[in-house]
């Protein structure tokens, strides 16, 4: 990053004056880390049951509302987050204080899934003997056909 270097102006300069620069600009080094602030990628907080809990206890014990707003801010929280943790204790779910997973649920596994699953393969295994066995009965008329044809040709032959 270059900066430039300031010089105080002149007593008669008026109001638009230009600082004109004494020394050659000069190259300031970055912040080695980034701050702490600003992150890159923007990542969802997940708190857990323990955390909020220990939050909720610490606001109970303060009794002006100056406290509560002292905590938040030094938490990173917004107050929405607090009565949100609040309903669920309340309501007796402790369950509800956990981190809640983002996106589409998962469907629930059908108990019939796995009995149409061994179905299915019952059904291509018997298909399968199935075309064997129609192979198989072709074949006997194809032979049944020729054994005739033999026979008939040897009467034939046998006649004349």
């Amino acid at each position: 990053m270059v900066m430039p270097s300031q010089s105080p102006l002149s007593p008669d300069a008026g109001s638009g004056a230009v600082l004109a620069p004494t020394s050659p600009p000069r190259v300031v080094n970055a912040p080695l880390a980034p701050t702490v602030e600003l992150t890159s990628i923007p990542k969802r907080r997940n708190f857990t049951a323990k955390y909020k809990l220990r939050i909720l206890d610490e606001t109970d014990q303060v009794a002006d509302t100056g406290g509560v707003s002292a905590i938040l801010r030094r938490e990173g929280l917004y107050s929405s987050a607090l009565t949100d943790w609040r309903r669920a204790r309340a309501a007796g779910t402790l369950g509800a204080l956990q981190p809640m997973r983002r996106g589409p649920q998962k469907a629930p596994a059908n108990p019939l899934q796995t009995e149409l699953a061994k179905a299915n393969r019952e059904v291509t295994a018997l298909r399968r003997r199935l075309d064997q066995a129609e192979a198989i009965i072709a074949i006997q008329k194809k032979v049944a056909g020729l054994l005739d044809e033999m026979e008939q040709t040897q009467e034939r032959s046998g006649k004349s």
